[in-house]
């Protein structure tokens, strides 16, 4: 809890980092979509949105327990101003968004329908019991039709750019593509925020 002679290094890397994702401060390198959602530019931004999420609220825990806040230049980043901003960040992902979609799979009434996933998208044994090679996959890829079976929980790359649109779409990958870099760190996120609402 910051009693080792080398922390003081370490805590003003972590305090600058926590101060450039805070929204109102800018930084090139993190953005806040009009709906509130982190934006970082390249790849699915659902992996940062998470990620950074965990982040935020790892930290709030560690100010809370060591009674501390971060000063970043006008704002000062207190526990329950991460906590808030990691909440906000998950209520997004979940449908309190400008276009009331859920990226996660299966969750609320509007969610992704057409994810970038082979067993999700491909009809199943039941419905289409012969073989599937790889290459007769397309016609099920390029479908404009939602997937046949639902990835339950799966959650997707999310919106495209900074402005909150989202392109229901198998081909539109970093978008629609679910993986386990994107679910992973919002599954302890949804923990804590379960166990503590």
């Amino acid at each position: 809890m910051g009693r080792a002679n080398y922390f003081a290094s370490f805590k003003q890397n972590a305090d600058g980092f926590i101060c450039s994702i805070l929204p109102g401060i800018s930084h090139p390198q993190v953005q806040y979509s009009p709906g509130g959602l982190i934006y970082k530019a390249g790849g699915s931004n659902m992996q940062h949105v998470t990620s950074l999420s965990f982040l935020l609220l790892a930290y709030s825990n560690y100010l809370s327990h060591a009674n501390k806040v971060v000063p970043c230049g006008g704002t000062t980043a207190t526990p329950a101003l991460l906590k808030h901003l990691s909440k906000r960040q998950v209520d997004y992902i979940l449908g309190d968004n400008p276009l009331g979609m859920s990226y996660m799979v299966g969750y609320g009434a509007h969610y992704p329908q057409r994810i970038h996933h082979r067993g999700s998208s491909l009809p199943s044994v039941s419905a289409h019991p012969a073989h599937i090679a790889c290459k007769a996959g397309s016609q099920y890829f390029l479908s404009p039709n939602p997937n046949p079976n639902k990835l339950v929980g799966a959650v997707v790359g999310g919106p495209t750019n900074n402005t909150d649109s989202f392109p229901d779409s198998r081909p539109f990958f970093q978008q629609s593509e679910p993986t386990t870099y994107i679910n992973a760190p919002l599954v302890g996120l949804l923990s804590f925020f379960s166990a503590h609402p």
